[in-house]
């Protein structure tokens, strides 16, 4: 496996990691509870461990399509706002893809305000999306203004 791909998955791991516990603490700060594993694995019927392994390979997935599409965005030099706005593109997908697979199989009902779980959500993507971009970080940055420098 090549480093671009190595440090892809790294970075997609992390990120949604970060995303995670950004999750687990949300309710504390007054946000719904949020459990994309949760969603998954009962949407499919799985166990949720296979929720849990599903939410880290969509993860790494979207860490790929940064690493091999995103990062052609030249007009985005700084490594936050570039995270930032890959997190929002995530979360639209993510949006998409959800009522897609909502129209075509039952979805588990979402605790809280639907407001405050969209908003939820994409603070939760946005700070995947700045994990992931500075995960990667100087490495794959256009113009070299990337702040991150990873060995």
């Amino acid at each position: 496996m090549n480093t671009k791909i190595k440090r892809s998955v790294w970075a997609g791991i992390i990120g949604t990691a970060v995303m995670t516990v950004v999750m687990m603490i949300a309710p504390m700060m007054g946000m719904p509870k949020m459990s994309p594993p949760k969603m998954l694995s009962g949407m499919l019927g799985m166990p949720l461990f296979i929720g849990w392994i599903m939410h880290f390979m969509i993860g790494i997935a979207f860490a790929l399509a940064y690493t091999y599409w995103f990062v052609f965005i030249h007009k985005i030099g700084n490594v936050w706002l570039k995270g930032t706005v890959f997190g929002i593109i995530a979360f639209a997908f993510a949006q998409l893809m959800m009522g897609t697979m909502g129209m075509m199989m039952s979805m588990p009902k979402m605790e809280g305000p639907m407001v405050l779980n969209a908003i939820g959500s994409l603070v939760g993507h946005i700070i995947f999306g700045m994990a992931v971009a500075k995960t990667l970080g100087e490495a794959y940055s256009v113009n070299g203004s990337c702040a991150t420098k990873t060995a």
